[in-house]
């Protein structure tokens, strides 16, 4: 399976749901791909910057407890998309399982929770979770600038 962003779909366990991102122009299970449009747009190189930019971003939050994020990883919208319990009692999930997001897993220092990240061209999220996702909890849920 031929890709846009040089991907090793091989390795990949969900590569027969996906379409392939060539044949689906980048639009891999009929969402949107944050890495295949930077690819799309400018290359690598407009990867790279994006992926610094996002960086940058998260690490200019001040989220309490949150070590500097050094590196952003593209990932599967239904491999990320909790749902969350609101203030009022009404569970939502923020992502699209069908988007392609770019983010990463951080330990939080001294606890058995994590944080996790999630960006893509409109928004950033940081949530905190305990283990195999369980009682997730919003973070930081913004518009990027």
């Amino acid at each position: 399976m031929s890709t846009i962003c040089g991907a090793n779909c091989a390795e990949c366990g969900m590569k027969a749901s996906c379409g392939g991102c060539v044949a689906t122009d980048g639009h891999p299970f009929g969402g949107d791909c944050l890495t295949a449009e930077c690819f799309k747009r400018g290359g690598e190189a407009c990867f790279c910057a994006c992926k610094t930019q996002l960086i940058e971003e998260f690490n200019a939050l001040g989220v309490l407890g949150l070590p500097p994020v050094r590196e952003l990883f593209p990932l599967c919208g239904a491999f990320v998309n909790m749902e969350y319990s609101l203030p009022n009692g009404q569970r939502v999930k923020l992502l699209k399982d069908t988007d392609i997001y770019l983010g990463c897993q951080v330990e939080k220092p001294g606890s058995t929770r994590c944080y996790g990240l999630a960006a893509d061209a409109q928004h950033l999220l940081v949530c905190e979770y305990g283990e195999n996702g369980s009682d997730p909890e919003i973070v930081v849920y913004q518009k990027r600038m």
